[in-house]
């Protein structure tokens, strides 16, 4: 799987993060692909809510962090597992995951480009 082909793959014909094939192919239920997002399980299971700006914008948080890190973690699976459970020394050990919850992407996206370019973390 290539590096955008993992980000496509989540897309669904319509342009948007269809739920149900990014919790299939990091193979979790879709209650918790909520969890990991700080949603509802009605966010990522219900159309009308699925669609909702501020539910893709999560999704998309969340898939573009775990493309960006699945080379150096071998796979989507891994980048998810990083994603949820690696402490991140420049944010007091919190996760990508809690601060992607706490709509801090932005500081994840940063912190990625400073390691990629050799930057401290």
């Amino acid at each position: 799987m290539s590096e955008t082909t993992f980000l496509i793959d989540a897309f669904d014909p319509s342009g948007l993060i269809a739920a149900e094939r990014l919790s299939n192919m990091l193979h979790i239920t879709r209650g918790e692909l909520a969890v990991t997002l700080g949603l509802s399980r009605d966010a990522v299971s219900k159309s009308a809510r699925l669609g909702r700006p501020a539910t893709q914008a999560r999704l998309r948080d969340m898939v573009e962090i775990l493309n960006r890190v699945r080379p150096w973690a071998g796979s989507a699976q891994q980048a998810f597992a990083w994603y949820r459970s690696q402490p991140l020394p420049s944010f007091g050990d919190q996760t990508a995951e809690a601060l992607v919850r706490e709509g801090r992407a932005d500081a994840v996206r940063r912190y990625l480009d400073r390691i990629a370019t050799g930057g401290y973390a």
